[in-house]
């Protein structure tokens, strides 16, 4: 335990008084882990208020720092969307934690801050350019044209030729394992077999000699991507972190040192490789002098890489969370079922206060498309009813498997259901706007319609400008590729009457592409792009043209309003979303329908039909332990609410002795 630290009764009712409504406080669990400052696990039942437990702990230390030998507290989680909630929450109160020696960030963050960034400078003597997948993706592919010394033309010819015939050019990456340098196929892949690409009746594989070049030239090649152009790859991150860390070992006990209190929220979401970096930098098999706290929930494992393997290895002092405040007692004895680990220690204490048994809903292929209806008519019924205790939360239809890409095979067999052939307009790519595209078109097209600014739109336009900058390697004056705020500062400085020319321009098309004209907007854009490019070079654009001109979008017909409410059900002024599960993972809702679906040739009816019938889980089979999480996780979101819905033929096959006490079965009418 840190020296001189204690909690006191004090100290959690003033936590309380922020965080709590009034009248309302902690429990006994809960003020157990607040008050804990060892080396612990925390595993929480979903709904059970960990994150504002640990905030609570975090106001409660915040008034106690600076602490004597002048180290901070270390608050690591996987997303963004997690940072920003403890911020949002308590930033006000805790000036002192969100500044130094403290720091606040996701994983990649902290890693890119502390031990890659460093190493980068102290190996290359300056500081990486970007560390951005999509931008990596494409300085690759610009850069596969350049040749390595100390390489004929011929090995050169075959490296190129095993990365483009093996589609694997943006794949491949370097791990350091045992003080070497090792290909994978993906971070924490299998080591790359290099194999000549199959082509023809005489094929004949390189020979060992010829591999062994290969791998060389892949090495120096990546090495040369982060030297020459200073662009990384989240996941060389990780590599240039553990080199790091092996070659100076020091480094280890300076972060441990900086850092007496580590908090790591969002646990199960890491990746193996994350797992493995935290407790090497802060467990350090038990000789860390660091305390660190692990806060999550194993059976929520459903973004980390290796699926169905146990990556979270309990330590030997757990604490848990068992009582959910978001569950009904209905729902939770439905979900504790549905648990991958669930020893004896193990239970889900519903404390919601709704009576409402979760229902399934059983459709044909004749009944699929009223299947969404009738589930916004039972939210409708209850509410009228008043039996929902939480109406003003949000109600959606969830998914596992949301579409088939581009198997037609698959979707066009009825046997194979995904969340497309529940709500035909559903588009998956439309939730998640990203930084980068292929084409002109999809900035203008693919944004975050959350926010009710033109921030987002004008955002997409400028990252549109610097990825044609960046494709016509046009650079700051230190060689270094634009940001936005270096675009806009330069073109300031040089032409003000450009600059403002610019800005309005903006304003204009975000304007325009929200009243749904974004076809005449991309026309303007295009139109204007070579006075843009003027600013920069006497040159015509070139390398650009592609990017500017093609149509890879394959969704530009589609009016912006119908892609907005694509994943959206609304009827009678009920507005339900459509998502994956993976999308809703963290969310409360007030009534969820989980929507089973095929995947590896079940679903999960099928794979799951012991815990339906009240059993708890003991498979050891990968895709059912895969099914069990997701299931978990989904069936975990509502308040009151929770519908299922399974196929009459599955149903009638599998579950004819559910117990009819625990659920409400509802057949899907055709009445529409």
């Amino acid at each position: 335990m840190l020296q001189g630290i204690d909690i006191t009764d004090d100290d959690i009712q003033y936590a309380e008084r922020i965080l709590l409504p009034e009248g309302k406080e902690f429990d006994d669990e809960r003020k157990a882990f607040i008050r804990n400052l060892s080396t612990i696990d925390l595993q929480a039942v979903p709904g059970s208020g960990k994150t504002t437990a640990l905030l609570a702990k975090l106001l409660i230390i915040e008034r106690k720092l600076p602490f004597p030998d002048g180290s901070g507290i270390l608050i690591i989680s996987h997303t963004n969307a997690a940072i920003d909630e403890i911020k949002g929450k308590v930033q006000k109160h805790c000036p002192k934690l969100f500044s130094y020696p403290n720091f606040i960030g996701t994983i990649q963050s902290f890693v890119d801050e502390f031990l890659a960034i460093p190493f980068y400078i102290s190996t290359f003597k300056k500081k990486p350019n970007r560390i951005d997948n999509e931008i990596y993706e494409e300085t690759i592919t610009k850069n596969l044209k350049f040749n390595l010394r100390g390489f004929t033309t011929q090995e050169q010819k075959n490296a190129k030729y095993f990365l483009i015939g093996n589609n694997c050019q943006f794949s491949f990456r370097l791990v350091y394992q045992n003080a070497q340098i090792k290909l994978v196929s993906s971070i924490n892949g299998e080591e790359l077999p290099i194999t000549k690409p199959k082509r023809g009746k005489n094929w004949q594989d390189f020979s060992n000699v010829d591999k062994n070049r290969i791998r060389e030239w892949l090495v120096k090649f990546k090495s040369s991507i982060m030297k020459k152009e200073g662009t990384l790859h989240f996941d060389d991150a990780y590599f240039l972190a553990d080199v790091y860390l092996s070659k100076i070992p020091l480094i280890k006990v300076i972060l441990q040192k900086r850092f007496s209190l580590v908090f790591v929220d969002e646990m199960q979401d890491m990746d193996i490789h994350q797992y493995n970096l935290l407790e090497k930098v802060f467990y350090d098999e038990g000789n860390s002098i660091s305390i660190i706290q692990r806060i999550g929930d194993k059976n929520q494992a459903i973004y980390n890489s290796v699926k169905a393997t146990d990556i979270w290895e309990d330590r030997a002092d757990v604490l848990r969370l068992n009582g959910s405040q978001r569950l009904s007692k209905p729902i939770a004895d439905v979900v504790k079922k549905f648990a991958l680990y669930n020893d004896a220690n193990f239970n889900i204490v519903g404390l919601n206060e709704c009576v409402i048994k979760p229902h399934i809903l059983i459709f044909e292929n004749a009944t699929i498309g009223n299947l969404i209806p009738q589930f916004a008519q039972i939210v409708r019924t209850y509410k009228e009813q008043g039996s929902f205790t939480n109406s003003e939360k949000s109600v959606k239809v969830i998914c596992w498997n949301t579409d088939w890409k581009d198997d037609d095979a698959s979707r066009q067999d009825a046997g194979k259901l995904r969340l497309e052939d529940y709500h035909k307009g559903f588009k998956k790519e439309k939730s998640k706007p990203k930084q980068d595209y292929d084409c002109l078109k999809s900035y203008l097209l693919f944004y975050d319609k959350s926010r009710q600014t033109l921030g987002p739109l004008r955002k997409n336009i400028l990252n549109a400008f610097l990825k044609i900058l960046r494709l016509e390697n046009i650079n700051t004056s230190d060689g270094r590729p634009y940001t936005k705020k270096k675009l806009i500062n330069f073109i300031r400085e040089k032409d003000y009457q450009k600059y403002e020319e610019l800005n309005l321009n903006i304003y204009n098309w975000s304007i325009g592409v929200i009243k749904g004209n974004t076809s005449e907007v991309f026309d303007g854009v295009r139109a204007y792009i070579p006075n843009f490019f003027a600013i920069f070079s006497e040159v015509a654009l070139s390398t650009s043209l592609p990017f500017i001109n093609n149509d890879t979008t394959g969704v530009f017909e589609v009016s912006t309003e119908t892609l907005e409410i694509s994943n959206h059900y609304k009827e009678e002024g009920l507005e339900i979303e459509i998502a994956s599960v993976h999308a809703v993972k963290g969310q409360t809702h007030c009534a969820t329908l989980y929507l089973e679906s095929y995947f590896q040739g079940n679903y999960e009816s099928e794979r799951l039909t012991n815990q339906f019938l009240g059993n708890s889980f003991d498979d050891r089979r990968v895709y059912h332990r895969s099914s069990i999480k997701m299931a978990y996780v989904g069936f975990s979101r509502p308040t009151d609410l929770l519908c299922i819905a399974v196929h009459k033929d599955r149903f009638d096959k599998y579950l004819p002795g559910i117990n009819k006490e625990e659920w409400e079965i509802i057949n899907v009418q055709n009445d529409r």
